[in-house]
């Protein structure tokens, strides 16, 4: 039997769904895809070594992923606009989500943290997304709450990617000095150059903070870094946005 014959095998017996399982095992390839570049392809590659110990056995975890896979699929709907355009996580309307999936995803989530998973990094990632998926209203979300989850994420798996989104996180709660404080400490990281999330970050806080030429510039930035052309749209519409605020003000 192939390795990934028994990951699928293993999973399905945890999760009672042989597509599931096939999806989650799907995802375990992905990670392995993501994490061999930083710590090298193992001498057996099939095994996944990190991946099958990791999901296989601990429960918790599978139930942690389950979570966080319903809840990030409940928004689907309300990521695109009417005309193909994206709509950012706060400007969603919120009708459009699928509240059966967000139903069946806080319900995953607490089957984890009633088995002691809840510090695993696929329950804290759904934690996340449950504190967005039970706030009626954009204004109501618990950033205080969502940036010491983040917090915890990243001493679990550090990473500048979740110290980015802590940096968004700290500045919804805190303010965007704060956040912008975390997103300077992080331009010198290399794993983050060419990656457009960065200077995008970087220029909705600047532009919060009255910063407007400057915001513009890390706009352009991101976008000249983006291959996806409704971001690069996105992104450029912002900096236009920052421009005319500008000519505004002055």
């Amino acid at each position: 039997m192939s390795e990934s014959a028994r990951l699928i095998a293993g999973l399905a017996r945890l999760v009672r769904d042989v597509g599931l399982a096939e999806e989650l095992a799907q995802d375990a390839l992905v990670a392995a895809l993501e994490r061999w570049p930083e710590s090298g392809i193992p001498d057996n590659p099939l095994r996944l070594g990190r991946i099958l110990t990791g999901l296989v056995p601990k429960e918790p975890e599978v139930h942690g992923l389950v979570a966080l896979m319903e809840l990030q699929a409940s928004r689907l709907r309300a990521r695109v606009g009417p005309s193909g355009e994206l709509v950012l996580l706060l400007d969603q309307n919120r009708a459009l989500w699928d509240r059966i999936l967000i139903q069946r995803g806080l319900a995953a989530l607490a089957r984890a943290e009633a088995l002691g998973g809840a510090q695993g990094p696929y329950a804290l990632q759904a934690a996340i997304a449950a504190c967005h998926a039970r706030a009626r209203t954009a204004a109501e979300t618990d950033w205080v709450r969502i940036a010491a989850l983040y917090a915890a994420l990243a001493q679990l798996t550090p990473s500048p990617v979740v110290e980015l989104n802590r940096a968004v996180a700290v500045a919804m709660a805190f303010g965007p000095a704060a956040g912008l404080e975390l997103v300077d400490a992080l331009t010198s990281e290399r794993v983050l150059e060419g990656y457009h999330l960065l200077p995008s970050v970087r220029g909705d806080l600047l532009m919060k903070l009255g910063r407007l030429d400057e915001a513009r510039e890390e706009f352009e930035h991101a976008a000249s870094l983006t291959q996806n052309e409704r971001e690069r749209k996105l992104l450029l519409d912002r900096a236009a946005a920052s421009r005319r605020q500008g000519s505004v003000d002055q």
